[in-house]
């Protein structure tokens, strides 16, 4: 029997939102001991580098190609399948990307210069930055090897454990800011020492519960192996489908890197609340219902596969109009509660708010995606998503330039950037949605008509509740940190009672929204 998709996404949701919550304590503590830097500039960076790839190799591009394949070998061979596949990967992705760190950390000055070209200029910054790099690149292997283990987990149902492993990075960050960094000449060097530290804890964590599983084998090298040979081939189109956003975060900082010191904190610190929501929800649910499409595909039950993408796509509607929306009146108040001390001075909150409203205003485009891709990758069809992603890419690209172009001088240079990538999502999720659409492969249950409607009634007044003591800015910073978190907390959950009532009011039943029932155990 099947678990509930409900109870699939509560539970990792739920471990997920653990970690967010430790995540964003570990944005406060960067915040209130470094503060927007050059030199926290140059840790972002030399942090990003192996992030954007572990996005790329571990969450996007291999687990999207690796979990149909897992799923077929677990339906035609059982455990023992799983457990030679797995072998077979971890082994060919190990040899890859050893390799692959031992050049970057080499390379480090010109891998700096080519993320960050503004650092040319700041060569102390630069010097830092590929210092920093040498350190974190590990942090790349370990955590593809963690994806690896986890995206085994996730076809077992197990969400859990991979969905708990972030708290480690984030415990790791916060212990080194608090307790290294003091010890050391320069600080931030102590958080580039963390990272592969807690790269290491996050594997370690997976191991014990796929050694219970009887899942775990040493890594093995195949690589004519036909499974692993066609997750090679999954892998090449998706790793640029799958990777849109992160490209686009990434556009973003190689052009903040030509803009004043600061701006690649304040983008960083805005994007960090975007995905806060992001994380909780929207990777929560696109990773539930990968297996489950995959699931519903392998047994050629297209009805079954419409339905599962029909309830995501509407718990999406319900739940993320509102989160947008809160992002962006509350951007400012919420920067302010979060982050307004130490370092971390008043006018960083004010540039940093911009940007979290253009990434705000994006945030329902960024779940889409999440939820969309994987009714193209549960069928193994590469090529539909990788036409949106370029379709994506070219209109962020354009937008960045032309919006950085118009506002440069003005301090807003920076929030242009993340506007541009909040349209390049938008595009991608549209296209994603329109393909969709236009194969058969989903179609609209019954009730959208309807759902719609309320929901806009019920955001808009949310809305209207929140505007006014969102705008208070001298409230919010004359306040200490217990009244302003007191008083954050009071309106969230003040605009999420008013809007759920009116969706209430409005005849929207749980109902709507149960999930779909598999006529298959």
């Amino acid at each position: 029997m099947r678990a509930g998709l409900w109870q699939s996404v509560m539970t990792f949701g739920s471990w997920t939102l653990l970690s967010r919550v430790f995540g964003l304590v570990r944005d406060i503590v960067l915040g209130v001991v470094f503060g927007p830097s050059a030199a926290t500039d140059a840790f972002f960076v030399a942090f990003k580098i192996p992030n954007f790839l572990r996005r790329l190799f571990a969450e996007g591009a291999f687990q999207q190609a690796f979990v149909p394949v897992l799923a077929d070998a677990r339906r035609a061979g059982g455990d023992a399948e799983v457990r030679a596949l797995l072998a077979r990967v971890n082994g060919c992705l190990g040899a890859v990307l050893l390799v692959l760190t031992s050049l970057a950390m080499a390379a480090s000055p010109g891998l700096i210069t080519l993320f960050a070209p503004g650092f040319a200029d700041a060569p102390a910054q630069l010097a830092l930055a590929a210092e920093m790099l040498r350190l974190t690149f590990p942090y790349l292997l370990l955590i593809a090897l963690t994806a690896a283990a986890a995206a085994v987990l996730n076809t077992y149902e197990s969400f859990g454990p991979p969905a708990f492993a972030p708290v480690l990075l984030n415990l790791a960050l916060i212990g080194a800011a608090w307790l290294v960094a003091p010890r050391l000449e320069t600080g931030v060097m102590a958080l580039a020492l963390a990272v592969p530290v807690a790269g290491a804890l996050q594997l370690a964590l997976q191991l014990p519960f796929l050694w219970r599983r009887g899942l775990l084998r040493w890594p093995t090298l195949r690589w004519r192996d036909a499974r692993v040979r066609r997750i090679l081939r999954l892998m090449g189109p998706t790793l640029f489908s799958t990777s849109v956003q992160q490209l686009n975060l990434l556009l973003d900082t190689v052009l903040a890197s030509f803009l004043v010191a600061g701006s690649i904190s304040w983008l960083y610190w805005s994007d960090r609340l975007m995905e806060f929501p992001l994380g909780i929800f929207g990777v929560a649910l696109g990773t539930v219902i990968l297996p489950r499409l995959s699931s519903d595909h392998a047994r050629v039950d297209p009805a079954g596969f419409n339905a599962t993408l029909d309830w995501a796509l509407r718990l999406t509607a319900v739940l993320m109009v509102p989160a947008t929306l809160g992002l962006v009146v509350l951007a400012q108040p919420l920067l302010t509660t979060l982050f307004q001390y130490g370092a971390f001075a008043p006018a960083d909150v004010a540039a940093a708010s911009y940007s979290l409203m253009a990434y705000g205003a994006s945030l329902m485009a960024f779940v889409l995606v999440r939820v969309l891709v994987p009714g193209y990758f549960s069928r193994q069809d590469t090529r539909g998503p990788v036409r949106c992603a370029i379709a994506a890419m070219l209109v962020n690209m354009a937008a960045s330039i032309t919006l950085v172009l118009m506002l440069i001088g003005t301090g807003l240079a920076h929030a242009g950037l993340a506007l541009a990538t909040g349209l390049g999502a938008w595009t991608n999720a549209l296209l994603l949605y329109r393909g969709l659409r236009a194969q058969g492969i989903y179609r609209p249950g019954a009730g959208w008509a309807w759902l719609w409607p309320r929901i806009g009634l019920a955001a808009l007044v949310m809305v209207a509740v929140l505007a006014w003591p969102a705008a208070q800015q001298t409230f919010w910073l004359a306040q200490g940190a217990v009244v302003r978190v007191v008083a954050m907390i009071g309106l969230i959950a003040v605009g999420g009672l008013v809007y759920f009532a009116v969706l209430w009011a409005a005849g929207l039943r749980p109902a709507a929204l149960a999930e779909p029932r598999p006529e298959h155990g």
